[in-house]
């Protein structure tokens, strides 16, 4: 999967091509690490989506600056692996919050995140449908 150094990987969000995702999910930036297997990129998704379920909850309880922060920063990496760019820049800007910000203003950050990720979700769950799947 990428690598935050990657293109594909860039804190702006974009995609590969250098231009903006469109989409919740950039489906093409996934099929170049599953080698287009729509059974792997499901499989993937669907690990993505529940494990970023998880991870939101443990952000919401975070007690310190250092959980704060390696938690919002996993989620940014998991986000850039299957090319989820709006949820990877709104980790990007949890991570980046200091701990000892206002619990509203760290609360807000958590809600853009669970946003960014129900509407990838539903996104995902569209793309399966179409297909059949």
């Amino acid at each position: 999967m990428s690598g935050e150094g990657e293109k594909g990987a860039s804190p702006a969000g974009l995609n590969d091509d250098g231009k903006s995702a469109a989409e919740p999910v950039d489906m093409a930036h996934l099929a170049r690490y599953t080698l287009g297997d729509q059974a792997l990129e499901r499989e993937v998704l669907e690990l993505f989506c529940s494990q970023s379920v998880t991870q939101l909850e443990r952000l919401r309880t975070a007690s310190s600056d250092k959980e704060w922060s390696d938690i919002a920063h996993s989620l940014k990496g998991s986000a850039r692996s299957v090319g989820a760019w709006r949820m990877a820049r709104a980790a990007e800007r949890a991570e980046a919050l200091q701990f000892d910000s206002p619990a509203g203003e760290r609360a807000a950050y958590v809600d853009e995140l669970d946003a960014s990720l129900k509407e990838a979700d539903a996104y995902i769950r569209s793309v399966f449908a179409a297909r059949g799947a």
